[in-house]
């Protein structure tokens, strides 16, 4: 149900829905991993969806798989997932219009290019933008890469304008293989970026690595990878074990498809962090889980070429769940955007997003909540 639409002359204001939760709800971990210093708590403050189609500029608006929270502009930023098809590859500038009464609304503000080492716009199909954060030194973004096209996938840092400011070195069996036999595998590889407070970067790849074994299926998860970088440097430092669940959800239709995935994560600090675990099951839709993780303790595989075939006793990061979507109530779209933020009125929140694939079957979804409580390190 459209609640509001309003037009002005800075922006577009588009429609929000009725949520099955109410405001002001509560859902509270006290102690994740058996951790009470860990604890989360969150209030639930509401559901906007802008509908596909929604052009901005002359390029349809969508495919949201990044966001973050710009403390200087109290603005986000948001990257789109389009491969230079329907647009340049481009992130923008979101006012989300947010406070402890709830979430009203989310407008653009601009739209950014993102540009190739040679100053031009990416061509088309040679870029997948999938994450987005505001480092030290400018805008951290990754592309996913086309396991099918050998291209590999990569994190590289944008001046405010979009223009190329320098690349992150790739790990070694990250780059696709024409015969499978290692590296990413396609639509699966680098969806994931978080920067820890110590300027480290997080990025995570969505299912695990040909010779790491498996992706998710009905009866068993799959062995992700997390690289951990030097911000300042673009080295990696370490690799971690991410375990993605298995499928929670077969499919309702025959034959129908489904998968598993860690779509985001997200810093709470130097070695926590949460993480979007997003599945979709044909006839039935996407389950969205949010996890959180603890690094303390987990072995750097880096020097482990493959998980699968791998004699070393290996301890992946601990992960707890802390809040699933639809036992709340909430009918989710396709997550793949996850930001830490202030409302309006100063409130700490965390703001979910959705990409809709460009599909007029989906929407570009955002969920707030209020967090009431954190990890205290």
């Amino acid at each position: 149900m459209t609640k509001r639409f309003l037009a002005t002359a800075a922006f577009v204001l588009l429609s929000s829905t009725v949520s099955a939760t109410d405001i002001g709800t509560t859902f509270e971990t006290a102690c994740p991993f058996g951790d009470c210093a860990a604890g989360i708590s969150l209030s639930y403050l509401g559901e906007f969806v802008i509908p596909t189609g929604h052009m901005e500029n002359g390029v349809e608006f969508g495919g949201i798989s990044g966001l973050d929270f710009d403390a200087a502009t109290g603005h986000y930023i948001a990257i789109s997932d389009d491969r230079s098809e329907r647009g340049p590859a481009r992130f923008y500038e979101l006012d989300v219009d947010l406070d402890a009464s709830g979430l009203k609304g989310v407008s653009v503000v601009k739209q950014v290019t993102l540009k190739e080492k040679n100053g031009e716009p990416f061509a088309a199909r040679t870029v997948d933008p999938e994450s987005i954060r505001l480092g030290k030194d400018g805008i951290y973004w990754g592309s996913e890469g086309d396991g099918k096209a050998l291209l590999a996938p990569f994190v590289r840092v944008a001046s405010p304008d979009g223009s190329f400011v320098r690349e992150f070195k790739l790990p070694e069996g990250f780059a696709p293989t024409a015969d499978k036999s290692t590296g990413i595998r396609d639509n699966l590889a680098f969806e994931d970026l978080a920067i820890a407070p110590s300027g480290d970067v997080f990025v995570g790849v969505e299912a695990a690595l040909y010779q790491d074994g498996p992706k998710s299926s009905l009866t068993s998860g799959s062995l992700s990878r997390i690289v951990r970088y030097d911000g300042a440097t673009g080295e990696p430092k370490a690799e971690y074990v991410y375990p993605v669940s298995p499928i929670p959800q077969a499919a309702t239709k025959a034959d129908g498809g489904n998968d598993n995935g860690m779509s985001e994560i997200l810093a709470l600090d130097d070695h926590r962090l949460l993480a979007v675990e997003r599945s979709y099951a044909q006839g039935f839709g996407n389950n969205i889980k949010i996890m959180m993780m603890d690094l303390t303790d987990a072995t750097d595989v880096s020097a482990v070429v493959s998980l699968a075939k791998n004699d070393r006793r290996v301890v992946p990061v601990r992960k707890s769940q802390v809040l699933d979507l639809r036992a709340i109530g909430l009918v989710p779209d396709n997550i793949e955007a996850m930001s830490l933020g202030k409302a309006k009125d100063g409130t700490d929140v965390l703001i979910l997003g959705s990409d809709n694939n460009f599909s007029t079957s989906q929407k570009t979804q955002f969920y707030a909540f209020k967090v009431l409580s954190r990890p205290q390190q």
